[in-house]
């Protein structure tokens, strides 16, 4: 009897193992939903983004944790909104004690692997991956994915990310767009130094497609079994009202998954989801348990057609990044509505696109604040960049683009008071405490640039001592 109830331990163990399916993860940095074939754009070209999307499920609601790289990728491999996790301003680790995700699939038997940018800076040690491999700020070819996958000979169900820095800033000095015939977002300012900085961030979405395009083939030809594949960003392009903003070209990302078998071909999902769920599902598809106590909720039903609906709202937070960007913001979204707290609206809005010396965007916002001292719409959309009210709701069905402000009309008041109370007992179960991060530029005040390497050569300075 003993024998016979160790073979059938043995043989359902082995029974699992082979049931866990093999994760690849491409990560792009900076990439808005919008700006991508399989989500309905015209004007960028992305066959490998549209060809995944035909082979696999485009989720249409899919979000991040916090528009900003480093708190949106900390959420990511914790599971924790940045409260919870000590990630909250930009550049800043989780705390030491914080438990790390990718741990949990280790210990489920999977061989954990970085390549290029998935932690923030050099963070992926602080996540027991087996391998890192560089470089940090991301990939640009796949060299490094070839080799680590033919010298590859584990035989562990493999779970790999992979992350290159396009479109992050700074973009292509080549263009393979014509600026000419680039949309301009009714949120921009259409000049002709915005056009030709909005055809290099295309160039760059093109090329971080080439490379997802390069990694699938490389992993369909060297991964034969069982295998999702997934497309993802950390959060929306460098923009004003993109990245460091809770507005949805911010907070809104493509999430794109294949895997053949399982996943029913063309299939588009509208279930909200957001980045802290991502490993708690690679946990739940490799046959373990999902830590209790975290905030990320699994949705592997979903992928495995037992249901078709997750969240019902959507938490982001953002705290800045540095002395460019010193204004911390709350949001709660639902499918239609989206309700924003600014925390401290005597604070004026910078970012490092207004205030960087370098390649963030200065070069095109010197051309808005010079049109907007003569046409009343630029100056509009200058004034709705750095000056903004305590509370923001937006109707997300009549009014996509989050263009206006409905919060003080009063036929929303009972909806404002709703989600004002939920979003404040969101923070509370937090334990936000609201901090400020940085120097903030009160209104008012003059706006003054900060050279983007003074901490690095101040570093570089006191080394040298």
């Amino acid at each position: 009897m003993k024998r016979l109830l160790f073979l059938f331990f043995f043989c359902s163990l082995l029974s699992a193992l082979a049931a866990q399916p093999n994760i690849v993860v491409f990560i792009s940095d900076d990439h808005s939903q919008l700006d991508s074939e399989a989500y309905g754009s015209t004007e960028v070209r992305t066959p490998n983004m549209a060809k995944l999307a035909e082979d696999g499920l485009k989720f249409t609601h899919a979000f991040i944790a916090s528009p900003a790289c480093g708190p949106s990728r900390t959420a990511l491999l914790t599971g924790l909104w940045s409260a919870r996790n000590g990630a909250e301003a930009n550049h800043k680790a989780k705390r030491p004690e914080v438990p790390s995700l990718p741990v949990v699939l280790r210990n489920l038997g999977y061989e954990m692997a970085i390549i290029g940018k998935v932690a923030h800076s050099d963070w992926a040690k602080f996540y027991d991956f087996d391998t890192v491999i560089g470089p940090p700020v991301g990939i640009s070819d796949t060299a490094e994915v070839a080799k680590f996958l033919n010298e590859r000979t584990s035989k562990k169900p493999l779970c790999l990310f992979v992350g290159t820095r396009h479109p992050h800033v700074p973009w292509s000095e080549e263009s393979a767009y014509d600026p000419a015939k680039v949309m301009i977002p009714p949120t921009h300012v259409d000049t002709a130094v915005t056009r030709q900085e909005r055809a290099k961030y295309l160039t760059d979405i093109t090329k971080s497609d080439a490379l997802l395009g390069e990694v699938r083939a490389l992993v369909h030809k060297k991964i034969t079994d069982d295998t999702l594949f997934i497309y993802t960003a950390d959060h929306g392009g460098q923009w004003p009202f993109g990245k460091w903003n809770l507005y949805d070209a911010g907070i809104r990302i493509p999430l794109i998954i294949a895997w053949p078998g399982t996943l029913k071909p063309a299939t588009t999902s509208d279930a909200m989801v957001c980045w802290p769920d991502l490993l708690p599902t690679f946990i739940e598809l490799g046959g373990g348990k999902v830590p209790e106590g975290i905030d990320g909720r699994s949705f592997a039903g979903i992928l495995r057609g037992r249901t078709t609906t997750h969240r019902e709202q959507v938490f982001t937070t953002h705290s800045g990044d540095g002395d460019f960007n010193v204004y911390p913001i709350r949001s709660i979204r639902s499918r239609d509505w989206k309700y924003i707290r600014n925390l401290h609206p005597e604070f004026q809005h910078q970012s490092h696109i207004s205030r960087s010396t370098g390649p963030s965007g200065l070069v095109y916002w010197k051309t808005w604040l010079a049109a907007a001292e003569k046409d009343s719409s630029a100056a509009a959309i200058v004034q709705r960049f750095t000056t903004r009210p305590a509370e923001e709701l937006y109707d997300l069905t009549k009014d996509p683009n989050e263009l206006h402000n409905v919060a003080a009309d009063p036929m929303q008041s009972e909806r404002l008071n709703s989600l004002r109370a939920e979003l404040d007992a969101w923070m509370k179960q937090q334990g936000d405490t609201q901090p400020v991060f940085g120097k903030p530029l009160l209104q008012g005040e003059p706006i003054t640039q900060i050279d983007k390497d003074a901490g690095k050569n101040a570093k570089a300075k006191k080394r040298a001592k």
